[in-house]
């Protein structure tokens, strides 16, 4: 599968992040609102997110999500091998833009990865922090399903958040909100 496809969706565009991408991402993740119920709500600070930004372009699989109409940068996703889930693709690390909460940005990127991962596979794996309120609900409508699993992950500055994993397979994607 192409971790790093070009995705035209109604409004929006992904493409494969790029070094040129840091600033106007940065512009997106230095408002600490962003972060605010995410396990590393850190990641507004500069040496936070470089490290961050650092890690997306070393793994591949890393989007751009940007507005179509302005070429605005107003995000960023993921694609990765699962390490929870053998053959499954995992979509994650997925921010965008505050003044894009609310509206139909997230099921606009979660819409055309989902689509260009069932292309490939069969399952598609989310983690998310388990206190992450706003991530979970948004999972939940979208047609996530969440696992009997959770996963405890210590950070460099020793706290421990726990994950818990919700799924989308092609069958859920078909008939669910997302569909085409």
């Amino acid at each position: 599968m192409d971790r790093q496809p070009r995705l035209e969706g109604p409004t929006l565009t992904l493409r494969p992040l790029a070094e040129a991408d840091r600033e106007a991402l940065y512009a997106v993740a230095s408002d600490p609102q962003l972060w605010a119920l995410h396990p590393m709500h850190d990641r507004w600070q500069r040496p936070v997110f470089d490290a961050m930004f650092a890690d997306a372009l070393a793994h591949g699989g890393a989007l751009a999500i940007a507005e179509r109409e302005t070429g605005r940068v107003i995000g960023s996703s993921q694609f990765r091998e699962s390490a929870k889930l053998p053959g499954a693709i995992e979509i994650g690390w997925t921010f965008i833009a505050c003044d894009h909460w609310g509206g139909a940005a997230n099921r606009e990127v979660k819409r055309l990865m989902l689509a260009h991962l069932f292309a490939h596979a069969d399952l598609a794996v989310f983690r998310i922090g388990e206190n992450n309120v706003r991530s979970r609900r948004a999972m939940e409508k979208i047609g996530g399903e969440l696992m009997p699993v959770t996963e405890d992950l210590t950070f460099p500055d020793g706290r421990v958040v726990t994950h818990v994993f919700y799924t989308i397979d092609r069958a859920g994607f078909a008939a669910g909100p997302l569909s085409l």
